[in-house]
């Protein structure tokens, strides 16, 4: 499986990017970051400096502390998002996994859960499942990463046949899936929605 550091050399850099984009929203002053990902405030220092110029993190002055955030604004914002869904976390575990949960042809993340936003509704599914799928080696993955954020995911699991069958139907339930924004982790978004 390809990691992010296939493509990008710097593990410190890597850090702070994981760390921001799985934390979407949040500030963080350069102590903070240090303590986060266990790195020297050097190292640190220099991955903001770059990172801030490129246009990914713009900093914030707040009395005696620097304050760093990601820009939404950032051109490569839904990409990287999509990047470090894929190599961190659940999605990790599910591409890591997928042999032993099945034969899967999508996993997709609604663009909410993979921004680590809350649901706007009870009901919204954060990770859509398709395929021919071992629930319980599923559910024991599922169940992993809800302990570490200690929130509950709402998951669906369809066959490849209802999938189908749903979409051709125009089924409320699943349009309500595929109408919001989403990130790929298996398959390919213009097969899964076309």
């Amino acid at each position: 499986m390809a990691e992010l550091s296939d493509i990008i050399t710097s593990k410190v850099r890597i850090k702070i990017l994981e760390l921001f984009y799985s934390n979407l929203g949040e500030m963080y002053h350069v102590r903070g970051i240090v303590r986060e990902i266990k790195e020297e405030i050097n190292a640190v220092r220099r991955e903001l400096g770059k990172l801030e110029s490129v246009g990914i993190l713009k900093k914030e002055p707040r009395g005696n502390r620097v304050y760093y955030f990601l820009r939404n604004d950032y051109p490569h914002l839904g990409d990287l998002l999509s990047v470090i869904s894929k190599t961190t976390g659940v999605g990790r575990s599910l591409i890591e996994s997928r042999n032993k949960i099945g034969k899967v042809g999508f996993i997709m993340f609604s663009g909410r859960f993979a921004r680590g936003k809350p649901r706007k509704k009870e009901e919204d599914v954060d990770i859509l499942v398709v395929g021919d799928v071992v629930l319980p080696e599923l559910a024991s993955l599922i169940r992993m990463e809800e302990s570490k954020k200690n929130r509950e995911i709402n998951y669906t699991v369809m066959s490849r046949d209802e999938f189908d069958f749903r979409k051709k139907r125009r089924d409320p339930f699943l349009l309500s899936i595929l109408s919001g924004s989403r990130t790929m982790i298996i398959g390919d978004e213009e097969e899964l929605v076309g």
